[in-house]
């Protein structure tokens, strides 16, 4: 049976990092931050949105743990914080384990049922041909 600690422990913490993660402007925002620390102004730069509209963005990142601010004199700069991404890849890998067991499974059954398939469809073959040729005989 499937048994997740990440999900009995955080689940709250995990929640807002899907919930966050759920949009793509904050998924751009995250692969920005990866080459780097950022303040709103150059993370609105690729945008059509407004600075505020991002600072919100940043609002639920930051909610989520996914990045902390920090002043910089006068500047507020984003940084990516990647440990509740790796939970979040540890609870997906979890289930990765899962359905790969399950596809296994599944390869097994589908090759036992060709496996008892085949000697009925030569055995239905074999039944078609004589109707056949008992038909053939018959004219």
């Amino acid at each position: 049976m499937f048994k997740n600690e990440l999900v009995m422990n955080e689940p709250a913490q995990l929640d807002a990092v899907f919930a966050a993660l759920a949009d793509p402007t904050r998924r751009a925002i995250l692969a920005r931050l990866t080459s780097g620390d950022a303040n709103v102004a150059e993370l609105a730069a690729p945008f059509s949105v407004s600075q505020p509209a991002i600072s919100r963005h940043l609002k639920v990142l930051e909610h989520a743990g996914l990045i902390s601010r920090t002043r910089q004199r006068t500047a507020r700069l984003s940084h990516l914080e990647a440990q509740p991404l790796r939970d979040a890849t540890t609870w997906l890998a979890g289930y990765r384990e899962y359905w790969e067991e399950s596809y296994d499974r599944l390869d097994e059954l589908l090759t036992q049922l060709q496996q008892t398939a085949t000697p009925k469809k030569r055995a239905n073959s074999r039944q078609r041909k004589e109707k056949t040729a008992s038909w053939r005989r018959r004219k």
